[in-house]
């Protein structure tokens, strides 16, 4: 078996024949798919026997972030300890798939800096699709000024400048995006052969 390497952007690389795992980053606005999409691609590594795992960024903010708010020094800070469980699952080569809004690149850099086998996703779903989904009425209540420091309405989304994967949810569903992002990884090495 050949050591084959795939470079990602921040240096790191994959051995075709080494067990680590790595993370894959969804960021994107509030209700643009992130979840659902991460699920379905949690769904298709697992059958396909492989050691994958699913970080939600609501999930881990009811438990390991619940004492955080959400200004920028606590999203940061969120961000932070999300990366730190994923670096602890891609490092045990296990496949973390994170699902985050993580809207500062500066966070998402950070990430990509921790983990080192990285592969950043951006779910790119345009604000007013995000609105029309919105099925706990958050971008309502923040347009209503109930709500402060809402991603997209008056805290910025800082879109991703180099994303390894872009999914375009107005062009497919979940199931679809979920497919093409397990294509983009086998074609961008990372997932060079079955476990």
């Amino acid at each position: 078996m050949t050591s084959a390497a795939s470079p990602n952007p921040a240096g790191a690389s994959v051995p075709s024949n080494h067990p680590t795992g790595f993370c894959v980053w969804l960021t994107g606005l509030p209700s643009a798919g992130k979840t659902s999409i991460a699920r379905e691609l949690l769904a298709l590594l697992r059958g396909e026997g492989r050691f994958a795992d699913l970080l939600d960024g609501d999930e881990v903010r009811r438990g390991l972030s619940a004492d955080l708010g959400f200004d920028r020094k606590s999203r940061e800070a969120h961000a932070g300890r999300v990366t730190f469980v994923a670096k602890l699952l891609a490092r045990n080569g296990a496949i973390p798939i994170v699902a985050l809004i993580s809207p500062y690149r500066t966070s998402r850099a950070h990430a990509r800096s921790e983990i080192g086998h990285f592969v950043e996703v951006y779910v790119n779903t345009p604000i007013e699709v995000c609105e029309q989904r919105d099925v706990k009425g958050l971008y309502k209540r923040a347009r209503a000024g109930e709500i402060k420091e809402m991603t997209g309405v008056d805290d910025p989304y800082e879109p991703p400048e180099s994303p390894e994967v872009v999914v375009d949810t107005l062009r497919m569903t979940p199931v679809e995006s979920a497919k093409y992002i397990r294509h983009e990884l086998e074609r961008l090495g990372w997932l060079p052969h079955p476990p």
